[in-house]
C-alpha cells in the first residue's frame, strides 16, 4: 500500500502516504528513512510551506495529534488569545505556553522540522517517556483533560467542551407499558466497533457501524428489565441515542481488539470506508420523542420515580459523569420537541479534515496524519518530519483491509496501514473559522512570534558558524608528563595557523610547562605515528586553506609538537619518511629508547647509514641496520647501494642499529647474538603476576617443598625476595641466571621422576641431586623430587585442617563448596578450566559465546545410528595437555625461553599482604615453561597450581593449554596464581549438580570433581563417593544415585554404569552434570529405554501433583498411556497428556495449563512432531479428561492469579502472555512524575 501511494503523483518526489518503516521494523521509533535524508534538509523548509515535528524516539502518536490541533483553525485561534502570566508559572511547564510556542514555530519557522521537547518536558515526561508508545486516542483525552486544569477560571475553561463535547441519552424502556429510565451521557469522541463481537465480518463502513452504535437489543428471558410501572421483570429495550453531537466530532475506530482464542492483542485491519462528507442527522431519532408514554427520568437502576427539568442539565464536561444521573430535558409538548429536532437534524452535514492512521500491529507501530487544509482544501501527508501534498485517492488508501485472499481475515499479528482516528467539522458558515492572519494576532503572540524568530535567526547563525569550523583531532606529546595527549581542535576556517597554535596551546594547557613560542603545529598521521609536513612560513594562512577545507572528517591530524628554548624545530618536507632508531648495546644487552630521524625513500643504504651516524654520532663504517617491517620479521640492511624504497621502508618504520668492533658482525646474521637479542626484544612482554596469599596451608606446603629441594632458606623467602633483597640473599634476577644450566643438566631426571608421580607412589627415586644444590631456589624450578611425591600424604597426616582451609579460601572465588578427591592431596579447585571466574562471587559468560551446557550427544541418537560421533580430543578440547610428551621429556625444556623476574609493589586496593612479581617473558614460552620458572615464588610444583588470566573487572580466566604460548598475551597483562592440582593429560574438570525435581530450586551445585578419558560412569560414582560424603553430606551407596547428562537446567540422557567417557559419553571442558538421589532400584538398564517425567493435572481442584518417573521400553504413546494409567489408576481411555514448554520443570500457570497445552496430540510415537521426545528428562502432564474444571468466583480468581504470579515471578517463568510492557499515558501538572492528576 506504501508503494502504490509513493506512485499515486508522479511530480512530487518525496510525497507519501504511508511511514516507509525499516524493514522488518515494529516500532515507530523513526520508521521512515528517506533516501535523500541529509542534515541540510532538515533546516529547509519544505516546499508545501508545512514545517513537520521531529520523533524523539516513539512520539509518532503525539506528532500526529499536535498537527491536528494546529491545523484546527477554531483550536488553534483559541489557543493564541490565551495569554500566558509569567508570573503565575513556570513556562516550562506551563502545556498551553509551550503549545503555543510550538503552533508560533509550525506556523512561522523556516525548518524543515522542529522538536517537541519542550512541549514533552512541560508534560512533566523525562527522556523515558519518548521510547514509549501510546494510544493517540487516549493521549488526546488526557491531553484535554490536561488543557482544562490548566485553563480554570480562564475565557478558554469551556473550550474543549465546546468544540467536541456531545451528549447522548443512555435509556431503557419497558415493552409492556413504555415506561422509560435514562440518563444523560457527554463524550468526547464515539467509538465506532470494526467487527461485531463473534462475528467473522467486519461493517462496510462507518456510518453501518453508526448505525450499530444506536441500535437497541431487548432485554428478554433471564435479561429482562424490572419496570417501576408494571412492578415486575418485563422485556425491554435497551439502547443509546445521540442528544447533540459536537461541533468538531470525533471518531474512534476500535482496532485493537482481544482474542480470547488464542489469548493475545490483535489488531484487526479489515475495510471500513468513511465518507469525505458525513450527514449525523440520521443518527438523531426523533421517533420516541412521540410517545404518547409518561416518561422518566430515573435511571434504569433508580426506585423511585421523579420529575426533572432542563436547567438541571450541566453543560460543563469537567462536572462529574454522576452529577447527570436521573436528568432528563424539560418535558415540553411533543411538536416544540419535533420542530427542535428537525432544526438540529437540518444542519448535521460534517466534513472530514483529520484522518489519524495508525500502520503496524497490536504489538508495536506508528502513526502519521492525513490533514486537510481548510485554507486551500489540499489533503497533506504530516509524517514526522515529512509533510506533503496527497490526493483524495490517497485518503481511501487508509480504508484497511487487502486485495489478495485474506479477506475479511487479520492474524494476531497482522501488520497494516489504515485509519484509526477521524474528526470531522460541522459545515456551518456561521461557526466555520479562518486562520487568523498575522495581523490579527493578539499583541502577546506578536512578541512571542518575534521573539522565536530572533532565536531562530541566532541558532541559524549558530550553524553558519558550525558550517565553517574544522573539527581535527589533535595530538600534544606533553613536554614534562612524556604522555601523549589527545583533543579535539575547533577553529574556523578563516582563522589563521599562529591563531590555532594560540587555541591548541590553551586547548592543551601547556601554560605551565612550554612558552607559546616553543609550540608549533604540524600534519600528523596518528595511525603511523608519522609527521607529514610542517608548515614553515604559512603562519599568517587560513586554517580552511591548509586543511583543505571544512570536511567532516580528515584523512590526517595535528600535532602541537614542543621543543626547548635552545631547540630549533626541524623542517618536515612532505615525501619525506619517518625512522625511529633504536641503539643496541650486545654489551648491556639492552634496547636504547628511540630517536626520530628523517630520510627518503630514494636515499640508498649506504646514505641512510650516514644520516644515522650523524644524528647518533656512531661510526658508518661498522654499522650493521636491522629493519623491523612487521612484527617478528627482522632484516638486515646489507646492501648498500639498495635505495630504502626497495628494502620496504614506508611512512613511519623502526630499526636497530650496532655499531661496534665486535667480532659478532662477522657471524652470519641469524646465528649472531645480535640477532638473538633483537628477536627476544621483539617477543619480550611484560607481565604483572599476583602470587598465592600466605595461608596457612601455604607454609606447610613450601616447607615441604622447599625441604624436597634441598630449601635451606627460611618458608618465606621466594615472596620476601619479591618485596626486594633482604640481608645478604640473592636478586631474583641472579638466581635464575644461576639455575639455567643446572636446570637444563636435571630437567630430563626430574622430569623421568615426576612422570612416576602418576605411577606407583612405592617406586624408589633418588633425591640426592637436590642436596647437592647449593641455591635451594633454582633447583624448584624443576618439576618434582622423590619427596615431592611424598608430599600428597605428608600433607595429608601433618596438617589436614591447615588444607581444607586452603582448599575453602580457593573455592569461595565463585562461592562453590567443591574439593574433589583428585584434588584433595593438595588443593582443590571450583573454577573450571574454561569458565570466566569474577572474584566478586559471580559466574560469568563465556566470551565466545559458549555456555557450560553439557555436550555429550544423545545417547538415544546414538543408539539409534549404531556408531560413535567425531568430537574434538580431550588435547584439543579441554587443553588438559601434559607438561610431558610421551618419552616423558619436558615440554617446556625443548627451548630456553628469556624469563626475568623483579619485585613490583602494586597499586592501592590490590590486597593486603598480596605478592607481586613484574616478569618479563618471551611470550613464545609455553605455558608449561612458564609455569616451572615460577615454581620458586608459588613454593609448590607446577602441577600443583593454576594460572589465571585477569581481564578487565576482575573477570579471570584460567590458562590449561600447557603446550600453548603466551603469544594471546600482551604487555602489562594481569595473572593471578591459585593453588590446586591442574589437570593431567585426558582429564576434565567437572561440576556437579544435584537433580531435585519436586524442589522450587530443582538445580542445585555440589562440587567439582575430575573426570578422566576411559573412565566408566561407575568409576566416577566411585570417586565421587568420599567428595559427596565430606563435602555435601550425602551419605550414599553406588547403586543409590545415577549421572544424566545436564544442558542448563534440563536433564537429559540418563548415563548407564558400563558406559565409558570419550567413547560412549561425549564430554569436554567446563562439563557439568547431574546427580540425582534414587528412591528404589534404578530401572534404567538399557540404552534403548526413555525415562520421562510426569506430571498429574487434577482440573477439579486445580492443582498439580508432585513429579513421578515413567520409564518406557519404547517411544509409544501407547505404552505411555499404559503406564500413567498404572500409576494414577485413571482408566486408559480416559488419559489425556500434553508435552510440557520451556525450561525445566516446565512451570505453567494452573489458569493456563488446561487450555493452553497442546493436550492429546494426535501421534502414535513421541519422536514424531509435535512432540520430539527423543532423549530422557522430557516433561509430561497428563489428566483424566472426564475431570471437570473447577468453577471460580472472580474473587477466588484473582486471589489464585497472584499467588501464581507470585509463584511464578519467583522462577522466572512467565504468568500471561505480554509481548512488552507498557506504560500508563499521565501527563503531570505539577510537573512531579510521582502524582497523576490528570487522569479520570
Amino acid at each position: 500500500m506504501q508503494e502504490e501511494s509513493g506512485t499515486a503523483e508522479d511530480g512530487a518526489q518525496e510525497r507519501f502516504i504511508g511511514p516507509l518503516p525499516r524493514e522488518g521494523s515494529i516500532g515507530c521509533t523513526h520508521d521512515y528513512v528517506s533516501q535523500s535524508y541529509s542534515y541540510s534538509s532538515v533546516l529547509s523548509k519544505s516546499e508545501t510551506g508545512y514545517v513537520g515535528l521531529v520523533n524523539q524516539a516513539m512520539t509518532c502518536y503525539l506528532n500526529s495529534l499536535l498537527q491536528t490541533l494546529f491545523m484546527t483553525p477554531e483550536f488553534r485561534n483559541a489557543l493564541y488569545k490565551w495569554e500566558f502570566e509569567e508570573s503565575e508559572e513556570d513556562p516550562e511547564r506551563s502545556i498551553p505556553y509551550q503549545l503555543q510556542r510550538l503552533f508560533v514555530l509550525l506556523q512561522t519557522s523556516k525548518k524543515r522540522a522542529i522538536e517537541t521537547t519542550d512541549v514533552t518536558r512541560s508534560f512533566g515526561w523525562d527522556s523515558s517517556e519518548a521510547w514509549q508508545q501510546h494510544d493517540v486516542q487516549e493521549l488526546c483525552r488526557v491531553m484535554f483533560d490536561a488543557l482544562e486544569q490548566k485553563w480554570k477560571q480562564t475565557e478558554q475553561a469551556d473550550l474543549i467542551n465546546q468544540l467536541y463535547q456531545g451528549k447522548l441519552k443512555d435509556y431503557v424502556r419497558c415493552l409492556e407499558c413504555g415506561y422509560e429510565g435514562w440518563r444523560i451521557d457527554t463524550y468526547l469522541d464515539i467509538p465506532l466497533v470494526i467487527r461485531p463481537y463473534g462475528s467473522s465480518q467486519a461493517f462496510a463502513s462507518v456510518e453501518e457501524a453508526l448505525h450499530a452504535f444506536i441500535q437497541p437489543e431487548i432485554l428478554d428471558g433471564p435479561n429482562q428489565y424490572f419496570c417501576e410501572r408494571c412492578k415486575k421483570k418485563c422485556d425491554a429495550r435497551k439502547g443509546l441515542r445521540f442528544l447533540h453531537f459536537p461541533y468538531l466530532l470525533t471518531l474512534q475506530l476500535k482496532r485493537f481488539d482481544f482474542d480470547y482464542t488464542t489469548m493475545h492483542r490483535i489488531k484487526l485491519n479489515d475495510r471500513m470506508t468513511f465518507p469525505e462528507e458525513l450527514d449525523m442527522s440520521v443518527f438523531i431519532d426523533v421517533e420516541d420523542e412521540k410517545s404518547p408514554q409518561t416518561e422518566s427520568c430515573t435511571d434504569s437502576g433508580a426506585e423511585n420515580e421523579g420529575s426533572c427539568h432542563s436547567d438541571q442539565m450541566s453543560n460543563d464536561f469537567s462536572n462529574d459523569d454522576g452529577v447527570d444521573e436521573g436528568i432528563c430535558l424539560e418535558s415540553n409538548s411533543a411538536a416544540e420537541r419535533i420542530s427542535k429536532a428537525g432544526s438540529e437534524k437540518s444542519s448535521l452535514l460534517y466534513e472530514l479534515f483529520s484522518v489519524m492512521v495508525h500502520s503496524g500491529s497490536a504489538a508495536g507501530g506508528h502513526y502519521y496524519a492525513c490533514i486537510k487544509s481548510f485554507s486551500d482544501d489540499q489533503w497533506y501527508s504530516f509524517n514526522d518530519q515529512h509533510v506533503s501534498k496527497i490526493t483524495q485517492e490517497d485518503i481511501k488508501k487508509t480504508y484497511g483491509g487487502s486485495s489478495g485472499s485474506r479477506g475479511y481475515y487479520s492474524s494476531a499479528f497482522a501488520s497494516s496501514t489504515n485509519a484509526y482516528m477521524l474528526i470531522y467539522r460541522l459545515k456551518d458558515p456561521t461557526r466555520n473559522a479562518k486562520f487568523l492572519e498575522a495581523h490579527e494576532y493578539p499583541e502577546h503572540i506578536k512578541q512571542l512570534v518575534q521573539k522565536e524568530r530572533e532565536l531562530e535567526e541566532q541558532e541559524k547563525r549558530q550553524r553558519e558558524i558550525e558550517r565553517n569550523t574544522c573539527k581535527i583531532k589533535l595530538f600534544c606529546m606533553h613536554p614534562t608528563k612524556q604522555i601523549m595527549m589527545e583533543n579535539k581542535l575547533e577553529v574556523h576556517k578563516d582563522r589563521t595557523l599562529k591563531e590555532a597554535v594560540e587555541i591548541a596551546y590553551k586547548l592543551m594547557d601547556l601554560e605551565e610547562a612550554v612558552p607559546l613560542s616553543c609550540c608549533r603545529l604540524v600534519k600528523y598521521d596518528e595511525f603511523h605515528d608519522y609527521l607529514e609536513r610542517s608548515y614553515e612560513g604559512e603562519e599568517d594562512t587560513p586554517m580552511g586553506l591548509l586543511l583543505g577545507g571544512v570536511k567532516s572528517t580528515y584523512m590526517f591530524d595535528l600535532l602541537l609538537e614542543t621543543r626547548r628554548p635552545d631547540q630549533v624545530f626541524q623542517c618536515y618536507k612532505p615525501g619525506e619518511v619517518m625512522v625511529k632508531v633504536h641503539v643496541v648495546d650486545l654489551k648491556t644487552e639492552s634496547v636504547a629508547p628511540p630517536i626520530s630521524v628523517r630520510a627518503y625513500l630514494n636515499q640508498t643504504v649506504s646514505e641512510f647509514k650516514q644520516l644515522i651516524s650523524k644524528a647518533t654520532h656512531l661510526p658508518a663504517e661498522t654499522m650493521r641496520v636491522v629493519l623491523e617491517r612487521c612484527y617478528n620479521d627482522l632484516r638486515l640492511l646489507n646492501v648498500s647501494s639498495k635505495t630504502l624504497k626497495a628494502e620496504g621502508f614506508f611512512r613511519s618504520n623502526k630499526v636497530f642499529i650496532e655499531s661496534s668492533e665486535s667480532l659478532d658482525r662477522h657471524v652470519t646474521y641469524t646465528d649472531s647474538q645480535l640477532w638473538k637479542l633483537l628477536d627476544r626484544h621483539a617477543n619480550t612482554i611484560r607481565l604483572y603476576v599476583s602470587l598465592p596469599e600466605q595461608a596457612p596451608g601455604s607454609q606447610l606446603r613450601r616447607a615441604l617443598y622447599q625441604k624436597s629441594a634441598g630449601a635451606a632458606g627460611n618458608l618465606e623467602e621466594p615472596c620476601e625476595r619479591v618485596k626486594g633483597p633482604v640481608g645478604n640473599m640473592k636478586s631474583v634476577e641472579a638466581i635464575l641466571e644461576e639455575s639455567t644450566e643446572k636446570l637444563k643438566s636435571l630437567s630430563l631426571q626430574q622430569q623421568q621422576q615426576q612422570e612416576g608421580d602418576n605411577g606407583d607412589s612405592s617406586k624408589s627415586t633418588e633425591a640426592s641431586d637436590f642436596e647437592n644444590i647449593e641455591s635451594p631456589l633454582n633447583e624448584i624450578d624443576s618439576s618434582a623430587s622423590a619427596e615431592n611425591r611424598e608430599l600428597d600424604n605428608q600433607i595429608q597426616i601433618s596438617d589436614p585442617e591447615n588444607l581444607q582451609s586452603e582448599e575453602r579460601s580457593d573455592s569461595d572465588v565463585n562461592n562453590d563448596r567443591s574439593t574433589s578427591s583428585v584434588d584433595s592431596d593438595i588443593l582443590s579447585s571450583s573454577h573450571s578450566s574454561d569458565t570466566l571466574c569474577n572474584v566478586d562471587n559471580a559466574p560469568l559468560p563465556l566470551a565466545n559465546g559458549l555456555d557450560s551446557h553439557s555436550i555429550t550427544s544423545s545417547r538415544r541418537s546414538k543408539a539409534n545410528q549404531g556408531k560413535k560421533e567425531t568430537w574434538d580430543t580431550a588435547e584439543e578440547d579441554s587443553g588438559t595437555d601434559s607438561e610431558y610428551d610421551e618419552s616423558g621429556k619436558s615440554r617446556g625444556e625443548a627451548q630456553y625461553m628469556y624469563f626475568k623476574s623483579e619485585p613490583y609493589t602494586a597499586e592501592e586496593g590490590s590486597g593486603e599482604g598480596q605478592k607481586w612479581l613484574m616478569v618479563h617473558v618471551d611470550k613464545r614460552i609455553t605455558l608449561s615453561a612458564f609455569k616451572q620458572h615460577l615454581e620458586p615464588f608459588v613454593g609448590v610444583p607446577s602441577s600443583h597450581f593454576k594460572v589465571f588470566r585477569v581481564y578487565a573487572s576482575n573477570q579471570e580466566f584460567e590458562s590449561v593449554r600447557l603446550n600453548e604460548t603466551l603469544s594471546s598475551f600482551s604487555d602489562d597483562n594481569k595473572i593471578t596464581i591459585r593453588l590446586g592440582r591442574a589437570l593431567k593429560k585426558g582429564e576434565y574438570r567437572v561440576k556437579v549438580y544435584q537433580l531435585l525435581v519436586n524442589e522450587p530450586e530443582p538445580c542445585k551445585f555440589l562440587l567439582d570433581a575430575v573426570f578422566a578419558k576411559g573412565m566408566t560412569v561407575r568409576q566416577s560414582k566411585e570417586e565421587l563417593l568420599p567428595q559427596l560424603r565430606e563435602q555435601c553430606g550425602l551419605d550414599l551407596t553406588i547403586d543409590r544415585f545415577r549421572l544424566r547428562k545436564k544442558t542448563w537446567k534440563n536433564p537429559g540422557t540418563v548415563f548407564l554404569d558400563y558406559h565409558i567417557y570419550e567413547e560412549d559419553i561425549n564430554i569436554s571442558s567446563n562439563w557439568e552434570v547431574f546427580l540425582e538421589i534414587l528412591d528404589g532400584v534404578e530401572k534404567m538398564k538399557s540404552m534403548s529405554q526413555l525415562a520421562v517425567l510426569s506430571r498429574r493435572w487434577r482440573p477439579s481442584e486445580m492443582k498439580l501433583d508432585s513429579f513421578q518417573e515413567v520409564v518406557l521400553e519404547s517411544s509409544s504413546v501407547e505404552e505411555l498411556k499404559e503406564k500413567l494409567s498404572e500409576i494414577s489408576g485413571i482408566p486408559l481411555e480416559n488419559i489425556e497428556f500434553a508435552k510440557g514448554r520451556g525450561t525445566f520443570p516446565c512451570d505453567i500457570s494452573i489458569l493456563e495449563i488446561h487450555q493452553d497445552l497442546d493436550w492429546n496430540p494426535k501421534v502414535s510415537t513421541l519422536n514424531v512432531w509435535p512432540l520430539y521426545i527423543c532423549d530422557d528428562g522430557a516433561v509430561i502432564f497428563y489428566r483424566d479428561k472426564t475431570e471437570e474444571l473447577m468453577e471460580l468466583t472472580d474473587e477466588q480468581r484473582n486471589e489464585l492469579m497472584k499467588k501464581e504470579s507470585s509463584r511464578l515471578q519467583k522462577t522466572g517463568h512467565r504468568v500471561t502472555y505480554s509481548p512488552r510492557k507498557e506504560k500508563a499515558l499521565k501527563i503531570y501538572l505539577d510537573g512531579a512524575p510521582n502524582k497523576d492528576l490528570t487522569q479520570d
